[in-house]
């Protein structure tokens, strides 16, 4: 696989090795003695250059940061296995960027999948988490049935993650036109639908192809950051992330006796105009997270991270500061 130049904006990018011999590209900025390490979590389909603006801005203001390309995305490797991406795998990569550093705990914001990841690493890695920040993606306690059943069930069987599970050619839509791609999913909360709308049960790629790449009035990158994506997503297609989704009944059958209790201080913070994650979504959280905290980002759509940076900046800061600090 050819390799991805480093992307811009960002601090120069180092290698890491993971115990399965996976390798991850890691960005990392701020002082390396801080008291304070803030890991963050990227998603579906995003790469540790989306959380450009919050690594200068956390970094600037003292504490240790560490972005990772995770496992199938950006300048890290694409294993071949399915099985590779289960969540056992994902956690432990992070909580293997801890051990590679002699760091024993990070406060960890995930956006996205990312937050899927971040609310199980005190699940599966308790004593490496000083806190955590959910951004859009809220916890969810394990299913009661195999969760692809169960969207199945509720959403049919166009929805998103049920083609994704289905159909061994899912990602080949969107890698058909990678500019049109990351047009239609990176758009601010004026353009609707972003992504998926499981309420609906839309079908993604139905939705990508019907997309007119020239009315993007109300897109979010610039040409530059859309390049971004678009030169790392040549590299690796979306078949590797999709595989992250291939994992839903792995991750619900071989964990069954999974806890749905996390004692470490955390935030929870929505956007009023997310339609994929809206924030009715987090209710019923305080059963589960006794120690939480809410936050609601304004006329903000589910890409947060690049549609309101300052904001997430602000607010990630404010809980850091307060309940660690």
């Amino acid at each position: 696989m050819t390799p991805l130049p480093p992307a811009p904006d960002m601090p120069a990018p180092r290698d890491e090795i993971m115990p399965d011999g996976v390798r991850l590209r890691v960005y990392e900025a701020g002082p390396a003695d801080a008291a304070i390490t803030l890991v963050l979590v990227h998603g579906f389909p995003e790469l540790a250059y989306s959380w450009r603006r919050q690594i200068a801005a956390f970094a600037g203001a003292g504490y240790r940061v560490i972005a990772p390309d995770m496992r199938g995305y950006g300048g890290s490797d694409c294993p071949e296995a399915v099985e590779a991406y289960d969540l056992a795998h994902l956690c432990g990569d992070l909580a293997a960027l801890l051990d590679a550093r002699g760091i024993e705990k990070a406060v960890f914001v995930g956006h996205d999948f990312g937050g899927v990841i971040t609310w199980h690493l005190p699940l599966r890695h308790p004593d490496r988490v000083l806190g955590l920040v959910g951004l859009n993606t809220p916890f969810a306690k394990r299913a009661p049935m195999d969760p692809v059943a169960l969207f199945r069930r509720r959403f049919g069987d166009n929805y998103y993650i049920v083609k994704f599970n289905d159909d061994p050619s899912a990602h080949k839509p969107f890698e058909a036109d990678l500019n049109k791609t990351f047009r239609f999913l990176q758009r601010t909360s004026g353009a609707a639908p972003v992504g998926v709308d499981p309420r609906a049960g839309l079908d993604t790629a139905a939705q990508l192809a019907a997309f007119d790449p020239n009315a993007d009035e109300v897109t979010l990158l610039s040409d530059s950051e859309r390049a971004v994506y678009v030169e790392s997503f040549s590299r690796t297609g979306f078949g590797p992330p999709i595989k992250w989704y291939r994992n839903f009944t792995r991750n619900w059958e071989i964990w069954p006796d999974r806890p749905d209790h996390v004692p470490h201080p955390s935030l929870m913070i929505t956007a009023d105009n997310d339609p994929t994650l809206p924030p009715a979504a987090a209710d019923g959280m305080e059963k589960f997270i006794p120690d939480l905290e809410r936050a609601m980002l304004k006329g903000c759509g589910h890409w947060s991270q690049q549609e309101q940076p300052e904001e997430v900046v602000r607010l990630v800061l404010d809980f850091v500061n307060r309940r660690f600090g």
